[in-house]
This record gives structure tokens, sequence and C-alpha cells, in this order.
């Protein structure tokens, strides 16, 4: 069931008719080959019997999945007045959309290995490793990236859920004006909604390793990058000490595991950006100036 829940709220889609009810996730391509070029839409096909097999039992009857070159779509039908139907409904806040979901308090009542199956199912339709998503620029320090299009709220939830697992963000780039569009470059360009993006939560790799994947191709990368970034940083490791200079970091996760409030960041002050009162941004920030993602996540309901 948090499986299934976190699929349906990473990028589900809801439909009420009079007497059933049609459940359908995405799984997107994001790419058409993997870091080691192997077709993406054969992995995810591979994938698609062990994620039968945790939810079939569970909604009694089999699921439906097409596959394009953009994504894979299951689906599953069920009766309105089902009991699997109301539940799903009250624990996504009747929601239509992963869009407008709004998780009920006892998501966050779970045991820890029901937070982390919500979480691979989320991740599994909203993560993307990718060599490209190090750490600014760094050859080693790669990062999970989870995707999520408009929903600031479950931006905020995913995080403390992660939390609560002690894995901390790297850092989150809001879809919001002073993120996307800090020097107002493209506005002055006249290209006045391009900050108008999905929020991207960071993670570092081996901070992800207890979530992991239930996709083949996501977690055959993420072993292979984890294993990459424990590499790179024991190398940093034995130059500093051939070089005789004291490292404060004695493996990778004295390195990648810490909260923003743990660290310093920089603060770089960025002009008043005219797109700060959109209606896009959530009521609780809008019209208010921002020079971090670390102030929009602490003011947002992420912070220590």
């Amino acid at each position: 069931m948090a499986y299934l829940l976190g699929m349906i709220c990473g990028n589900g889609e809801i439909k009420r008719g009079n007497s059933e009810t049609i459940f359908s996730i995405a799984i997107p391509h994001k790419k058409l080959e993997t870091e080691d070029f192997h077709d993406v839409k054969l992995y995810v096909k591979a994938s698609i019997a062990d994620i039968r097999n945790i939810i079939e039992p569970l909604i009694g009857s089999g699921m439906n999945f097409i596959q394009n070159n953009t994504a894979t779509v299951l689906s599953f039908n069920k009766p309105n007045a089902d009991y699997l139907t109301r539940e799903i409904l009250q624990y996504v806040g009747m929601a239509t959309s992963h869009n407008d979901v709004k998780l009920h308090n006892k998501i966050f009542n779970f045991s820890k290995d029901e937070k982390k199956q919500f979480l691979k199912g989320f991740s599994d339709v909203t993560g993307y490793m990718r060599r490209s998503n190090s750490y600014y620029g760094s050859k080693y320090l790669h990062r999970v990236y989870l995707e999520v299009p408009h929903n600031w709220e479950m931006v905020i939830d995913v995080c403390n859920l992660l939390k609560d697992l002690d894995i901390p963000v790297q850092s989150i780039d809001w879809g919001h004006p002073n993120m996307r569009d800090p020097e107002l470059k493209d506005y002055n360009k006249g290209k006045t909604k391009t900050w108008k993006r999905e929020h991207q939560i960071k993670i570092f790799a081996n901070e992800f390793l207890p979530i992991g994947f239930g996709i083949l191709h996501k977690q055959q990368a993420l072993d292979i990058l984890v294993a990459e970034l424990i590499a790179g940083v024991n190398s940093e490791i034995n130059i500093k000490s051939k070089s005789k200079r004291k490292s404060k970091i004695s493996n990778a996760s004295d390195k990648t595991h810490k909260y923003y409030w743990e660290t310093k960041g920089k603060n770089y002050i960025k002009p008043i950006h005219p797109s700060e009162n959109d209606n896009f941004i959530p009521t609780i920030i809008r019209g208010k100036h921002f020079n971090s993602w670390r102030e929009i996540a602490k003011e947002l309901g992420y912070g220590e």
C-alpha cells in the first residue's frame, strides 16, 4: 500500500466516474538510453513484473500497462465503494492528480519500512540518476534528483519523510523566480514564465541507498554512481593523507551526511523579481523575496 501510494503521489492521476475510479501512474522515460547505453523502455518493461507482484495482490486484479517513447503508464480500475478506493482517496486528500495531492497525517505515522516503501514508489516515478547531476560539476559527488512539477507542499512532505529516516536533502531547486531566474536574465528577454519549472529535490547518491529504486535501470545507475562517489571521496582522503594535510573526513558519509542547517551555505543577494507575487507561488510565501533555497524550505516547513 505504501509503495502504491508513493507512485500515485509522485506521478498519478485519479479519474472518478459514476461507479468506478481509474487510477493511472506514469513512469516517464526521461532519456531513451541508460548511462550505459541500454534501452530505457526495455528496462522499465522488465521492472513491470516486480511492480505487479507488489501491487496486484493489494488491488485484487491485474494492472494494465501501455508504453510509448516518453512514458510507461500503469492503470487499474476499482469500484467507487471499494475499501481500497476510499483508503487511497483518504491518504491523498481526495486529489485527482499528483499536482494537488495533500498527504494525510497518517503517512507520517507509518513505520520506517513503510516510509521507505512510500519513498521508493515516489522515486520510481520522479527520480533520476545521471552523471550530469553531480554536485557543481564534481566528477564523483553524484546526486539523485526527485522532480516534482507543481506541488510545493509535496516537496516539503517528501523532505520531512526523508528526515524521519535520517536522509539529508543536499538542496532543493525551487520553481521560484528568485531561484530559476535570479538575475532576471529571462525576464528581461521577455521570457516571463520560464521560472515556472518543476521543483528538484537533490540527494547525494550514497545517502539515497536506504531507499533505492524498484525500476531496474535506475537502481543499477544508483549502484554504479554510489561506487564512484565513495571511490572519489576515498581518493580525496588519500591525497590529503599523502600531503600530510589533516582531513576533516574519514569516509563518504562524513562529506555527504549534512543537513542544510548544519552547514554555512552562501547567501547571494538577489534582485527583486517582478514575478514574486505570481499566483503559481503558494500564499504563505507569495510576495516574499528569497536569496536562497534554504529560506524557502524553512518558510514552508522543512527545517531543523
